[in-house]
């Protein structure tokens, strides 16, 4: 009979209990293994509100331009190699990219970095946005070797020749005076796009702000409670709210929005523990 381990390391020491899993294994002699690892990375409390201003960049960008998809959700829980994310989802499915959707879907990409950098420095921006640089880079790529979006490379399919920016050589070669000024336009559209991030950000300071403290108090929120919460509103609507909750006037007026600060999440009870469970 199979058996499943459910391991869950939720305490920030999760290292040492590796030898522990290993001895599980070998204890139970199972077949197949099926480990569900929740981590909090032990991320700290600087980690934490950096990686909420930049997911806050994110949403907000992503809600000011309208060709981007609508924001369905925001978070700052670890997952995978990401430390947050903010997940967008369109409402048809999507057969085809017009010019001005990819130049606001990358504007959306680069936000994170612009809030990276308009909130701590360009001395003190993380490698957090390397995905999104990766993603732009991508975008724009296409946009100028395949799709015809850059007037001055015109409308020639430069397929080939992107096949050697993934390392095959074999591709169609282009002059050094096309392959330079294709890198320009691929760098114009990129910082076109970090420019316009920029901006948003600095017209919707105060709800940049908002957002990126209601990431820090609540981690997780919806596309609804993300418009809620940049309008300094609770998240949480008053048919969300419990009974005498419901009721009381003060249980609204002192939303964490108000003073925003960071509330610890709370350990569970086993501490970290490796609990085995045999079905």
């Amino acid at each position: 009979m199979k058996k499943n381990v459910i391991v869950s390391l939720a305490d920030s020491n999760y290292y040492p209990l590796l030898d522990e899993l290993i001895d599980s294994i070998k204890r139970f002699k199972v077949s197949e293994i099926v480990a569900i690892c929740i981590l909090d990375a032990g991320l700290t409390d600087d980690q934490k509100e950096k990686t909420a201003y930049h997911e806050a960049g994110h949403a907000i960008v992503g809600l000011e331009l309208p060709k981007c998809d609508p924001v369905y959700k925001a978070t700052i829980i670890p997952r995978g190699g990401a430390l947050g994310m903010v997940v967008s989802l369109p409402e048809i499915d999507r057969l085809n990219w017009q010019k001005a959707e990819c130049e606001e879907k990358m504007a959306m990409t680069m936000a994170g970095k612009a809030a990276e950098i308009m909130k701590y420095g360009e001395d003190n921006v993380s490698n957090g946005p390397a995905g999104d640089i990766q993603q732009a880079s991508g975008l724009a790529r296409a946009m100028v070797l395949r799709w015809g979006m850059s007037e001055k490379v015109g409308n020639i399919d430069y397929a080939e020749a992107h096949e050697g920016y993934s390392g095959n050589t074999a591709g169609l070669s282009v002059s050094a005076n096309t392959k330079e000024l294709i890198e320009v336009e691929v760098k114009r559209f990129i910082q076109e796009a970090y420019d316009r991030a920029h901006k948003i950000l600095s017209k919707k300071k105060t709800e940049w702000e908002r957002l990126a403290q209601g990431l820090l108090e609540y981690e997780t929120l919806t596309g609804d409670e993300i418009k809620r919460v940049i309008k300094g509103e609770p998240p949480h609507g008053d048919d969300d709210l419990d009974g005498d909750a419901a009721k009381s006037d003060s249980a609204v007026k002192e939303s964490v929005m108000a003073v925003p600060k960071t509330k610890s999440r709370i350990k569970g009870k086993s501490g970290g523990k490796m609990t085995p469970e045999a079905t």
